[in-house]
């Protein structure tokens, strides 16, 4: 998955090389690949991203104050592309939204759903590279054991404060103000 280290840094014009099949990314300069994603994963990210965006992102049903993005281009030093499944910012700290460039700003929330081509990937390089960067909070979805791990940044290193599973209703921070029903989350053929 990792491009030889000892190679040259990869560049924004590697990810437009790549063929439509496959998702880029580059972190600290090292281009990552993995196939795009199938409709299970799709379908999870936009389950939650709207369960999270109606209340947090339009303030319809909930309390606004959040931009919900799914797969948006952020740009950070030595990394031209991270795209997280889904990924949030506090109003506060991105005042204003690119309308033609990259996101520059570190969210403050992020989202990966697992799969049998990025659970190690998500789970190891992506975790630890949000931390690196500042993120506050990791939410990691296994559709397949359908379960959700949520952690907050504490001293530099995740802290797991909770996982839930199957048909379980929670309040997982930073959106803990509103109730999500994680059987929502699970294709039919999961149900």
């Amino acid at each position: 998955m990792a491009a030889d280290a000892a190679r040259k840094r990869a560049t924004y014009e590697d990810l437009l090389a790549l063929p439509p099949n496959v998702k880029g990314e580059i972190l600290d300069g090292v281009l990552y690949t993995q196939p795009r994603p199938r409709f299970r994963h799709m379908r999870t990210a936009t389950i939650l991203g709207g369960n999270i965006s109606s209340p947090f992102d339009s303030g319809w049903t909930g309390p606004g104050g959040w931009w919900i993005v799914v797969e948006p281009g952020i740009e950070l030093p030595d990394s031209p592309e991270v795209s997280p499944d889904i990924a949030g910012w506090r109003r506060e700290r991105m005042l204003e939204t690119p309308e033609d460039g990259p996101i520059t700003v570190v969210p403050d929330w992020v989202c990966e759903i697992l799969s049998p081509s990025t659970r190690r990937y998500d789970e190891h390089t992506k975790k630890w590279f949000y931390a690196r960067h500042g993120v506050s909070w990791l939410w990691l979805i296994d559709p397949d054991a359908r379960l959700l791990t949520a952690h907050r940044l504490q001293n530099g290193g995740w802290f797991q404060f909770g996982s839930w599973v199957d048909d379980d209703r929670a309040r997982i921070e930073p959106f803990e103000s509103v109730e999500l029903s994680l059987s929502a989350l699970w294709t039919p053929k999961d149900n």
